[in-house]
């Protein structure tokens, strides 16, 4: 008997308890606001979170036509209460609850004036000054209204000003919200509230924090020119159809993370004053953000753009962080202004030339692209190099691919100094940055396997995600370089480093053509030197007055040019100069010095190294030619000395250098082949090998920097 009644006891609580439990997490059900229970609410404000607050939860609010008697004291009785005199406004709380029909939210608050100096007593001082800001906005707005359009007697704007809190906590409301032109001067809480029709809070202002986080707009959301001076919270909010947020101001945060925009999303002529957060927002539809100004960062990290995206006419502060995006139709970033600390980290962007397209101003939208590392970005930017192709802008794919290079060029040189976490003792851990703690845990990692890349360090619990950022840029993470890979590695990161000097990596014609104008005249004046400036004794051999004058003159003319070009186009003129100087100046300059210690003693003292070819006179392309004339009787008779005595003497150096370096000239000058001191042979020979390379160069960037050349490389 004891046994069965032990167990009807456990039946009944394994049948009951469970039931009970639900009950008791179970929201209080929905019941219908009537006068007499709004009277007594009115009657008994609650405290909630510190604010005397009228209860209105878990309500079933019928505003319905067919109930217009109880509509109409609803709003009155609730705006007498909610307008009363005094230091403590009352705080509204509709959470949970269930409004049928229309709720007009304007009709709760105390109508004021935007013009003239009087604010109504009922207001604090700290209201009245909130309410000043916005007041000092319209009478600009009016004044600029009455210069431009000719307005003299405009109607005086009113606007109705809500004094206390608004909680809307999960609130339903099941016809069309209005809170047009409504000053909120506390907090307005309304996560989690579903709004069945349209949601118009047109012109409306947010004083304090705004949070609509999770609420879902399942018609349009209308927040047409308001102002939210505070923080501003959408995130995880659901927009059915067409969202409006045109003309609006934002002078705090905005969170619009994890938000999802099924419809149009207008957001034309924002201001953005701080940080704009769209990570992991989902466009269903066009995305519009024409005409707006981030002043600070914004975010579209993980977002993902099923339809175009438009940023035409949008003025960029700080950088735009689209880590990790999808871009599926098309980015339009036309007209679009960048500060100098503005940006676009496309890091891990998802993007597909093929199928969506990223626009920009050409010259402009290529300098502003960016990734922080090569590794995980190539992909990006080959596709973001495709794109610009296929449009023609060949200024901005070649913009891009400099970046990879220079990229390239940084892991070449990490990989060479740079720390290996796979082989660096623990001394060299913690001099770089890691603690005795992280370098345990690092040798423990190694023991069981080497690590691959750099991200696998984060996967130690010791190690966090500051001392990561700290020192990654001097860490690598790879096998061991034997000394024939270290020798190559080096070379790689050598020629690399000066195609990026030289020329952008073969991206700027003007670079190259600078960097040819400088050596071209620096050989010239050698050449003149050794040729005009031979001795002083026992007989004269030097220039006039007149010629030096003018070799001078043109040296420098020549070499501001070219110094010209290199500071407008290389990325860092300093470095390109200096890469210039180290090939074209030590061995000429100690060659020269030679020539003049040991003196010249030879045949010929009269007449000029140079001879040219008397039997032609044109411009003409010389490839195949070499600077030493040919050891030949006949060609002796045709290749004759350059003439000193002519005042346009000079200019045959400057050609001869120009044949040396760029394969081209007016005249076929070459050294004579008799009676030539080595050294002059030996700069002649070593100007016309750095042609060789110099004109290599100058081709493949012309290739890469002519549209026409481009298209039929790249597009064929």
């Amino acid at each position: 008997m004891l046994v069965r009644l032990v167990a009807l006891v456990i039946l009944l609580l394994i049948l009951l308890l469970p039931q009970s439990a639900i009950a008791a997490s179970a929201p209080p059900e929905r019941k219908e606001l009537t006068l007499e229970l709004l009277q007594e609410r009115l009657r008994s404000p609650v405290t909630i979170a510190g604010v005397a607050t009228i209860n209105l939860q878990h309500f079933v609010i019928d505003l319905r036509p067919e109930n217009a008697g109880f509509s109409e004291s609803f709003y009155q009785l609730l705006q007498g209460q909610l307008q009363r005199a005094g230091s403590s406004p009352l705080g509204l709380d509709l959470s949970y609850s269930s409004i049928q029909g229309d709720f007009i939210g304007s009709n709760l608050g105390l109508r004021s004036p935007l013009y003239g100096q009087t604010l109504a007593p009922i207001f604090t001082s700290a209201e009245q000054a909130q309410l000043q800001r916005d007041r000092r906005r319209f009478v600009q707005l009016n004044q600029l209204s009455k210069s431009l359009l000719g307005f003299q007697n405009a109607a005086p704007a009113q606007i109705t000003v809500f004094r206390g809190n608004l909680n809307l906590v999960q609130t339903r409301f099941n016809g069309e919200v209005n809170f047009t032109n409504t000053f909120f001067l506390q907090s307005v809480e309304a996560s989690g509230a579903v709004f069945n029709q349209n949601a118009n809070w047109t012109e409306t202002r947010f004083s304090r924090n705004v949070s609509f986080a999770e609420a879902n707009f399942r018609h349009q959301a209308l927040f047409r020119s308001s102002i939210f001076f505070a923080g501003a919270g959408f995130n995880r909010t659901a927009f059915q159809e067409d969202t409006i947020f045109s003309g609006s101001t934002f002078e705090d945060t905005a969170n619009f993370s994890g938000a999802n925009f099924k419809a149009q999303a207008r957001f034309n002529r924002v201001q953005w004053l701080g940080n704009a957060d769209f990570s992991q927002v989902r466009y269903g539809a066009p995305a519009l953000f024409t005409k707006n100004r981030f002043n600070q960062a914004l975010f579209l990290t993980d977002a993902t753009f099923n339809q175009v995206v438009t940023f035409r006419e949008t003025q960029f502060n700080q950088p735009v962080n689209l880590r990790g995006a999808s871009i599926l139709n098309q980015a339009d970033f036309s007209d679009a202004a960048f500060a100098k600390s503005a940006y676009i980290n496309v890091s891990n962007l998802s993007f597909d030339a093929e199928e969506a397209k990223i626009l920009g101003n050409p010259g402009q939208i290529g300098s502003a692209i960016q990734v922080p590392t090569l590794q995980g970005n190539e992909n990006v930017l080959r596709n973001l190099v495709q794109n610009f192709r296929q449009l023609q802008q060949i200024g901005d794919a070649n913009q891009l691919d400099f970046t990879t290079q220079k990229l390239r060029r940084d892991e070449l040189r990490r990989r060479l100094l740079g720390i290996n976490i796979n082989t660096a003792n623990s001394e060299s851990l913690i001099k770089l940055g890691f603690s005795p703690e992280q370098v345990a845990e690092v040798a423990k990692y190694r023991q069981k396997q080497p690590f691959r890349s750099l991200s696998e360090v984060l996967s130690l619990e010791a190690i966090d995600l500051d001392t990561y950022i700290k020192v990654r840029d001097r860490l690598v993470a790879a096998s061991p370089l034997s000394s024939a890979e270290f020798l190559l590695l080096g070379w790689q990161w050598l020629a690399l480093s000066l195609l990026l000097l030289l020329s952008r990596y073969g991206t700027s014609s003007w670079l190259v053509l600078g960097v040819g104008t400088i050596a071209i005249a620096y050989f010239g004046l050698i050449f003149w030197l050794i040729d005009r400036w031979r001795r002083l004794r026992p007989q004269k051999i030097l220039p006039s007055t007149y010629e030096t004058i003018c070799v001078l003159c043109s040296f420098s003319f020549l070499v501001l040019c070219g110094l010209i070009a290199v500071f407008r186009t290389a990325p860092h003129p300093g470095f390109t100069l200096l890469c210039l100087v180290a090939i074209i100046f030590p061995l000429p300059t100690v060659l020269v010095i030679r020539l003049y210690q040991k003196g010249r003693y030879h045949d010929l003292m009269n007449s000029s190294y140079f001879v040219e070819d008397g039997s032609m006179r044109q411009l003409r392309l010389l490839i195949g030619r070499l600077p030493v004339m040919p050891r030949f009787p006949l060609f002796r008779e045709r290749y004759m000395p350059v003439l000193w005595e002519r005042r346009w003497n000079w200019l045959n150096y400057y050609d001869f250098s120009l044949n040396n370096l760029l394969k081209l000239g007016f005249n076929d000058i070459r050294l004579r082949d008799e009676h030539l001191p080595a050294i002059v042979t030996t700069l002649a020979w070593y100007q016309w090998v750095i042609g060789l390379l110099y004109i290599t160069l100058l081709l493949w960037t012309l290739s890469r920097t002519i549209p026409g050349l481009n298209l039929l490389i790249y597009l064929k």
